[in-house]
């Protein structure tokens, strides 16, 4: 058997990482989009029953968490093309149109269904399912080729930047499209603004082009490491993932990050009509509080880890003052307040946004070192599993917060108890989800800069 050649460590033009992060506008925007106006659409707008909203928004949730790590373990392994076309790149670009016109799907229900219960029930589980089961074969190669492909540390971290960046003009864009478009009871409005949605999406495909390609070297390693390698089970695969102790604490903070972001998402537009009583377009105000908040952060949270070259420490703060300042909005009934709330919310938010790749990369990187293989495809799969988790709990938390305050469905002025819950799951609940995922990591992460240091030396020594 021949000796492993070292794994190559290839250096990118920051135009080519520029490129490879415009995915963010997309995923970012479509996601928002999601993650902001599925329940309030299909409950809110349609009238359908809240516990049918939440229960559908489960399914569909539970559907993808375990459709990703499949989908990561299948693409794990070399395919007929892979040498010519890359490991990534054939997924990511085949995937990305058919994703975004399933996206359509879940805001134009056929006019037969909207009179019914079941048939809108049925359409929710329907159109978000189909949408989910391309959507992934896009998004966990789109996260797994990111470690392979960027491995030295100083591009990481330049990486990280650029997916803030274009990841916040996608978080602004899913908050500014929608109030500009659609009105509260014009169920036709949310079709239109899905099309204006998805011209956008189509915009960012030609732009990330160039980015997304895998690089040759690394594909070359790739297919000769893997002659080497016995080919695991998926059970086998799982078993080891899931032993990783540093994984999962990192896991369980994203989870309960992922359900307090959502969760105050999927709460704007409840507040925005029932709270603050005003049009649509306000949201674009809050989000533009929040935005200008992150902005302004971002450069200070970079320097200071660049400092300090401790991601660990980073999240860490980061999260505990995001738990600080959303709590606030639970007592929050003008606009003036909320504008407040929200920047100081996003200077916290920055920091932890900006450190998701980085902290996510030192993962990988140890468990390559632990198991000499490469699984970025099912971590990331993992990863999106525990996403979907968080969708679960925000649409439990949504359904439980409403039928139990009295919210009534597609109703236009709501109950003082309704208008209580509201406030609870826009501040006071999401506080707590992530103030728990702050102690978990901090608890048991242990990945720190001097580890950080160990595992790069190890790597190059292991030539992966």
């Amino acid at each position: 058997m021949s000796e492993r050649k070292e794994a190559p460590i290839i250096l990118h033009s920051k135009k080519n990482m520029a490129s490879f992060n415009t995915a963010s506008i997309a995923i970012e925007l479509i996601q928002g989009v999601l993650s902001i106006l599925i329940f309030f659409f299909y409950e809110a707008e349609l009238g359908l029953n809240s516990l049918l909203a939440g229960l559908g928004v489960a399914i569909y949730a539970v559907y993808d968490a375990f459709n990703d790590p499949v989908v990561g373990y299948l693409t794990d392994r070399p395919f007929r093309w892979t040498k010519k076309w890359g490991r990534r790149f054939p997924f990511i670009a085949v995937f990305f149109i058919p994703m975004i016109f399933c996206f359509l799907l879940v805001f134009s229900p056929p006019n037969f269904v909207q009179n019914s219960q079941l048939g809108l029930f049925g359409w929710l589980v329907f159109s978000t399912c189909l949408f989910d089961t391309v959507e992934s074969f896009f998004t966990v190669n789109y996260w797994a080729l990111g470690p392979d492909k960027y491995r030295d540390q100083g591009e990481r971290r330049i990486l990280s930047t650029f997916e803030v960046y274009f990841g916040f003009i996608g978080v602004i864009l899913s908050f500014v499209v929608p109030p500009m478009i659609i009105d509260f009871g014009n169920i036709s409005s949310y079709a239109i603004m899905a099309w204006v949605c998805v011209g956008i999406s189509v915009g960012v495909w030609f732009l990330m082009y160039a980015g997304i390609t895998d690089d040759k070297e690394t594909v070359e390693h790739f297919l000769v490491s893997y002659e080497k390698q016995e080919r695991e089970s998926f059970f086998k695969s799982v078993k080891f993932v899931l032993s990783h102790k540093n994984y999962l604490a990192y896991l369980l903070l994203y989870i309960l990050y992922q359900a307090m972001v959502q969760l105050m998402l999927a709460s704007v537009y409840y507040h925005t009509r029932f709270i603050l009583n005003v049009d649509p377009e306000v949201v674009t105000f809050l989000i533009l509080a929040f935005f200008f908040g992150g902005l302004i952060s971002l450069p200070l949270w970079i320097r200071w880890t660049n400092k300090t070259q401790d991601n660990r420490k980073t999240w860490i703060y980061s999260a505990t003052l995001m738990a600080i300042t959303a709590a606030p909005l639970t007592f929050m009934t003008n606009l003036t307040g909320d504008l407040i709330v929200l920047f100081l919310y996003g200077l916290a938010f920055g920091g932890f946004w900006v450190m998701i790749t980085p902290v996510f990369s030192d993962v990988i990187d140890e468990s390559v070192v632990m198991s000499e293989k490469r699984r970025e495809s099912t971590y990331g799969g993992f990863r999106q599993f525990f996403l979907n988790l968080a969708r679960v709990i925000q649409a439990v938390t949504l359904a439980l917060v409403h039928t139990l305050t009295g919210f009534v469905e597609g109703a236009a002025t709501q109950p003082e108890s309704a208008l209580f819950g509201i406030q609870l799951h826009f501040g006071l609940l999401p506080a707590i989800y992530i103030g728990i995922g702050v102690l978990i990591f901090w608890k048991f992460y242990d990945i720190t800069p001097d580890k950080v240091k160990q595992n790069k030396a190890k790597l190059i020594e292991m030539k992966l």
